[in-house]
């Protein structure tokens, strides 16, 4: 169901008279003819990197488009996921003024980056079995709402949120529906990009660190619709991304055959060890996930990560997290990696 929905109400002030720095890579696009490069400052000894990198990313944009089933003006990339969301804040949120709601237990750098930019963060706790509230997050809603932020596939607990309070949120809302989607490869859920036609209010933000590979490289990824981009254009730093990233993203995301054995391997992995999970003593529940890792409530999370750890195993405890006291995190590994884990977690057991 389309609504009335124009981002220039969100848009911050400053930012919509803003002018882009432009430079000198914006203003000539090469068509592929040999050039002599005399506009940028630059180093001329050619040595791969004395370039200044594409600002747009023009050519992984078509590829990651051509995939996505989007047009490349509906996508903007990042310096990591990280970045992405910090510029969505700098574009729409109005410190001390505005606010946005989270859904603890969620990704932790939403409240962090509302912290550095100055903006309410009001948490609206999921429900015990980790779905969005609605409403209790639409009781939260006032006019400086700017924006909610739904993890799905959800961290740390892994699990997808109702594709029918996704959508009941992104009508009922006025404001930003941003749906973090880092973990959206290991799932069989749709990706909500191929639904920005219906919804001019929302954003999706993907990664190249999980299912990619890729973390190293840091390589966020927002999709939206072409108004949405075109602001968040305007307060992007103009080399965000730099050469050597756009590159190597490049040549992983051509090779998509094998990522998508990567993850058919990682998500056998996540099966047999949620089989062996079950199987031990001190492990009281194993939760769902559509993610590359596992939650699970175990008896002591202290003393479990502390015993991991000192048989060289090295977990993530999400007991401090609202709704997950007594959690550890499993991410799946390799195939010998996972075997370690499962016969330290068997010896565990028998102790």
């Amino acid at each position: 169901m389309k609504k009335e929905f124009s981002i220039n109400n969100f848009v911050r002030e400053n930012v919509k008279g803003l002018k882009p720095y432009s430079s000198a890579r914006d203003e000539y696009i090469s068509d592929g003819s040999k050039m002599v490069f005399l506009d940028a400052n630059e180093n001329p000894y050619e040595n791969g990197v004395n370039r200044y990198p594409d600002p747009q990313q023009r050519g992984l944009k078509a590829v990651l488009a051509a995939q996505k089933g989007v047009e490349p003006q509906h996508i903007l990339l990042g310096n990591g996921s990280d970045e992405v969301l910090d510029l969505l804040f700098r574009a729409f949120c109005e410190p001390k003024e505005d606010n946005v709601i989270s859904l603890p237990p969620t990704y932790g750098m939403y409240k962090v980056l509302s912290a550095i930019n100055n903006i309410e963060n009001r948490e609206v706790l999921l429900t015990p079995d980790f779905q969005p509230d609605v409403d209790a997050i639409l009781q939260q809603v006032d006019i400086h709402t700017k924006m909610i932020f739904l993890c799905s596939p959800n961290n740390p607990t892994g699990n997808s949120f109702s594709s029918d309070i996704i959508k009941e949120l992104l009508e009922c809302f006025q404001g930003l529906v941003v749906i973090d989607e880092a973990y959206i490869d290991f799932s069989s859920d749709t990706s909500w990009t191929t639904r920005l036609a219906e919804y001019p209010n929302l954003i999706v933000t993907q990664t190249l660190s999980k299912a990619y590979g890729m973390a190293g490289i840091r390589l966020g990824i927002c999709v939206a619709s072409s108004e949405i981009i075109n602001v968040v254009n305007k307060i992007k730093p103009p080399y965000n991304v730099n050469e050597l990233t756009q590159q190597k993203a490049f040549e992983r995301v051509k090779a998509l055959d094998l990522v998508e054995k990567e993850v058919g391997d990682i998500l056998a992995g996540k099966k047999e060890l949620l089989k062996v999970l079950k199987e031990i003593s001190f492990i009281e529940k194993v939760y769902a996930s559509d993610a590359n890792f596992v939650l699970a409530k175990v008896d002591n999370a202290d003393t479990r990560y502390q015993e991991l750890l000192s048989k060289g195993i090295v977990v993530r405890n999400r007991t401090t997290q609202p709704l997950c006291e007594n959690t550890l995190r499993f991410t799946i590994g390799t195939k010998e990696e996972n075997e370690q884990l499962i016969a330290v977690l068997r010896m565990l057991s028998k102790e």
